[in-house]
């Protein structure tokens, strides 16, 4: 089979591997298609992402869909979780699978992801895909997982201004979900126009193109009345967009902080923060959200579809990740073995 290995930083080689070899509690999957994370992109242009470093040859991928191919439920079309929690210690058993530290995790340290032919899996963490979703769309469900964790703890209430900062898939993912759950006024940021366009098509009700001085504040607040956002969303993993939540942020307001900076380090003001006395949250992957992630895509609540602007075989890779890496469009993803 093929699987696509990232050797160091930009060096991606496409290897021929044995297919693996389930072990007990696993099935074999063949990989229909991989969605590029901007995680992917850190370990693919820095070699790291946090604190983890790019230590051997990894294959990449943690947002896949698959088909089954071996078992009771062979052929079945399945989305993937791709973190393995152990499922025994004290947040495990209390509802925070996310906080383990012992997960493993798809394209993550030791454990090889989805970006191959075909891998094993544990059938634990298999979600049946209906007929109305598609491979691609079932790719997705692990990034609107995330939208939907980050939501969880945003707490919108009716009638909140809610701020959308970085307008990435999630970012878009979260204007659609805020509008879901009543939010009175939307108001979206990001660096690039098409992006902007994306955000009013998915909800947005004012969208502002941000810059690194930080220029479209002043507009936000505008836009509020001089009331400030009672819920604050960062997805762009920039400092610029951080501090953007924080002066925009009312007295009292939730700022939920899901972007991953690339130096691993995340600056603001203290002052402010504290002055308004704002709930400050980081956002950990997800929690037991793929049953309503694939409920919203099943009643067609949120296009999954539209917000995969590029597919692309495997075998063009180094088009996928050149095209990915230029953040040109919005969910780039690529199918290994196809439908």
């Amino acid at each position: 089979m093929k699987a696509l290995r990232l050797h160091g930083i930009g060096d991606l080689r496409l290897h021929e591997e044995p297919v693996p070899v389930p072990v007990d509690g696993e099935v074999l999957l063949r990989v229909t298609a991989v969605g590029i994370c901007g995680s992917d992109l850190h370990w693919f242009e820095e070699g790291s992402i946090g604190d983890a470093r790019l230590a051997h040859p990894l294959v990449l991928g943690h947002e896949f869909a698959a088909v089954i191919e071996s078992g009771p439920r062979k052929g079945e079309r399945v989305a993937v979780d791709p973190a393995l929690p152990c499922g025994r210690c004290e947040f495990c058993e209390t509802g925070y699978p996310n906080f383990c530290r012992a997960t493993r995790f798809s394209g993550h340290g030791k454990d090889d992801g989805s970006l191959r032919e075909y891998m094993a899996w544990p059938e634990r963490a298999l979600f049946t895909l209906p007929d109305s979703v598609s491979d691609v769309e079932g790719a997705l469900l692990e990034p609107l997982g995330v939208a939907l964790y980050a939501l969880d703890l945003g707490q919108i209430r009716l009638g909140d201004a809610v701020g959308i900062f970085g307008c990435g898939p999630i970012g878009l993912m979260l204007i659609r979900l805020a509008q879901l759950s009543g939010a009175r006024q939307i108001i979206a940021t990001d660096i690039r126009p098409h992006r902007l366009a994306v955000a009013g098509q998915m909800g947005a009700d004012v969208i502002f193109l941000a810059d690194a001085a930080g220029s479209e504040r002043a507009a936000v607040l505008d836009a509020t009345g001089g009331r400030g956002i009672d819920v604050a969303f960062e997805i762009a993993g920039v400092n610029a967009a951080v501090e953007t939540a924080i002066e925009t942020a009312r007295p009292g307001a939730r700022v939920v902080l899901v972007g991953i900076p690339s130096d691993d380090r995340t600056s603001f003001s203290a002052s402010t923060a504290r002055r308004k006395g704002l709930t400050i949250q980081l956002c950990r992957r997800m929690a037991h959200t793929y049953p309503r992630a694939i409920a919203l895509a099943e009643g067609g609540q949120i296009d999954l579809a539209g917000l995969a602007s590029h597919c692309f075989p495997l075998t063009e890779y180094q088009q996928a990740f050149s095209s990915a890496a230029a953040r040109e469009g919005l969910k780039v993803v690529v199918e290994p073995t196809g439908t």
